[in-house]
């Protein structure tokens, strides 16, 4: 069985960072629907609370596995510029997706409304205020269109990678493991014994 290469992240990070990848989608998807329709506002509003919820507890969760597993090295088709705004858009996107779920919260705390989780009520973590909640329905609104900028900006530069530079960059965060870069990644004795099997 082939293993990983080391030029592709670990296999946590890589299920972590598709099923985030999933959630957020849907939930800007929600939001902008929300936003448009006042016939499905209260059943797209229970969908995106929880929703919310369970985005920040795998950020939370993603952050603890970036000590658990080191990326792998930077691509080498990426010059020092753009690894740093690499370090830095990836820096921006965490820290979005642990302030909008966070505010949102908070908004609805304000508003004296609860939050829950399936059976689980979630305790309010800012005081009920009208001034407070219009201060953070606002913080909540733009921090949505930062995030949707960010992750947008974050798609551009893997299509591009991908469709132009063709460098291999998606296949970095394959779940399975990468038969392109699985000869780089490779031990010497498993590429030594696969040479062996095609003799």
């Amino acid at each position: 069985m082939r293993n990983r290469a080391n030029t592709q992240y670990a296999l946590p990070s890589s299920i972590l960072h598709w099923l985030m990848a999933a959630m957020v989608v849907l939930q800007l998807f929600i939001a902008a629907v929300m936003m448009a329709s006042l016939a499905y506002h209260p059943f797209l509003l229970a969908l995106h609370r929880p929703l919310g919820i369970v985005i920040l507890i795998f950020v939370v969760i993603r952050i603890v596995n970036l000590f658990l597993h080191r990326p792998p090295p930077a691509m080498s088709t990426m010059g020092p510029f753009e690894r740093l705004v690499a370090k830095g858009s990836e820096f921006l996107l965490y820290t979005l997706l642990l302030v909008q779920p966070l505010t949102g919260w908070a908004m609805v705390s304000a508003a004296g409304d609860p939050v829950s989780l399936g059976p689980l009520q979630l305790p309010p973590i800012a005081p009920e205020h009208a001034s407070l909640f219009g201060l953070l329905r606002i913080g909540h609104s733009v921090s949505a269109y930062l995030l949707f900028a960010a992750f947008t900006a974050h798609m551009c530069a893997v299509l591009f990678h991908t469709l132009v530079l063709r460098d291999g960059l998606l296949s970095r965060m394959a779940p399975w493991p990468n038969r392109r870069s699985g000869g780089q990644g490779t031990s010497s004795a498993e590429q030594t014994s696969e040479e062996a099997t095609l003799r």
